[in-house]
């Protein structure tokens, strides 16, 4: 099997086998990124990658997933007029709601899943 080297953040050069490599390849643009277990700090590291580079990664014998994009990320939505990016200011905002409301996780796991079962 095939030899790879990359870079970790926190460790610099290593290398490992294609069977630690995962290739993402996005549905909708075709752009992809691979990620790897770092040998030294165990942390996954997850990178963008040319057309090329996956197509060598494939052919070495990585593992390929297929991932679809949030349809926040779809280009029909960042195409849309009415749809805005989010302000510092609703970061803040957002951030005072969770702290008003201590049981914030609570109301919205329970309102997920009364959805769940209203769908069913």
């Amino acid at each position: 099997m095939s030899t790879i080297s990359a870079s970790c953040p926190d460790c610099g050069a290593v290398k490992f086998t294609a069977r630690d490599v995962e290739v993402r390849i996005s549905a909708e643009d075709g752009s992809g990124t691979y990620s790897f277990r770092c040998p030294g700090c165990i942390v996954t590291v997850v990178k963008s990658a040319e057309p090329r580079t996956i197509d060598l990664l494939l052919a070495s014998g990585a593992e390929q997933a297929t991932s679809l994009l949030p349809d926040e990320f779809s280009s029909s939505r960042r195409n849309d007029p009415t749809a805005r990016a989010i302000t510092h200011d609703d970061l803040i905002d957002f951030h005072d709601l969770l702290h008003r409301n201590p049981k914030w996780f609570e109301r919205l796991r329970d309102s997920s899943e009364r959805e769940h079962y209203d769908q069913s």
